[in-house]
């Protein structure tokens, strides 16, 4: 049985389907597709802590799915812009769990993560693939991973 690691950026995934459908992603419906094809050995949702009701409740939603909600504090700048970035706590779990599994899933649209794609793709022979909006997902990423999902109705809550 195929080995999988699935790892979200929910700040992407949030974003980009709310602006493009103006619906939210279906972790659940994703979860049952992915479990379809093998085991999840690992699962990572890489999230903002905002100490939001909420989105507490969004998170726990998460854990109750399947995946490993990790946490970063919202960081409010000075001059009023924001900080909550999880590309290197992604890209080192990534590489943690690359040689013990035989797929990797992104869960963005960040062109950023083409170049880790690529890397353990060379290093470790995994097939890699990622699920993001078409029209927001960058062309980069999209050439990087062995299989592109494009995420549509089928994986957004009604």
């Amino acid at each position: 049985m195929k080995k999988i690691a699935v790892f979200a950026d929910v700040q992407n995934m949030y974003y980009t389907t709310r602006q493009a459908y103006g619906k939210q992603f279906n972790y659940r419906k994703l979860w049952q597709k992915i479990e379809a094809q093998g085991e999840i050995i690992y699962a990572y949702a890489y999230a903002i802590d905002r100490g939001d009701n909420q989105q507490q409740k969004f998170q726990e939603v998460l854990k109750y799915v399947g995946f490993d909600v990790k946490l970063k504090p919202f960081i409010q700048r000075s001059d009023g812009t924001a900080k909550g970035d999880w590309d290197v706590g992604i890209t080192i779990d990534v590489m943690e769990v690359a040689p013990s599994v035989d797929t990797i899933i992104l869960l963005t649209g960040d062109g950023d993560f083409a170049i880790l794609l690529d890397k353990v793709k060379d290093v470790y022979h995994v097939t890699t693939e990622a699920y993001g909006v078409p029209k927001l997902t960058a062309k980069a990423l999209i050439d990087a991973c062995s299989v592109f999902h494009p995420i549509e109705s089928e994986l957004l809550l009604n």
